[in-house]
């Protein structure tokens, strides 16, 4: 045998799950939360539209407007909060084989998911969805609300 030929592994610094990481682009997501919205909107007319009836007032009434948008956030809210941080995937995910994981692929923690879900989605949305476009010009394919949190959507296995 040749004492010049050695056998070396391949460098520790490549980390082989990481080449087969598929990031989900923006028009997967784009769909996903296109049916995430569907979801909400029939959570709102399951919860909230036999709420407000009880009320006895004209769904037109002024008055119940600023009750109706509460309750409309919150269940918002607790559909991402909660799919994100139980399942790491909301409805819309699921369909399209989606799931949030974080960069340094740990489970997602509560301060994680809330930190995304709640304030950093609220903030991409108030920038007119500017914050979501961002997906399409990150390498990770983040928007502003995983680039806060430490978190990108990718293809499930």
């Amino acid at each position: 045998m040749d004492e010049t030929m050695s056998m070396t592994a391949p460098p520790a610094s490549v980390d082989t799950e990481a080449r087969h990481v598929r990031y989900a682009g923006f028009w997967m997501r784009f769909w996903a939360y296109l049916v995430d919205i569907i979801v909400v909107a029939s959570l709102n007319g399951i919860l909230i539209t036999p709420l407000i009836r009880g009320f006895d007032l004209p769904a037109t009434e002024p008055a119940i407007l600023p009750l109706q948008a509460i309750l409309t956030g919150i269940v918002y809210y607790m559909y991402f909060i909660l799919m994100t941080k139980f399942l790491s995937q909301t409805l819309g995910k699921m369909l399209f084989g989606l799931k949030v994981a974080s960069l340094d692929k740990t489970k997602l923690t509560w301060g994680t998911v809330i930190f995304r879900e709640g304030i950093g989605r609220f903030i991409s949305k108030t920038i007119l969805f500017v914050g979501f476009l961002v997906v399409a010009f990150t390498k990770k394919k983040q928007g502003i609300h995983d680039l806060f949190a430490e978190t990108t959507v990718v293809h499930e296995k």
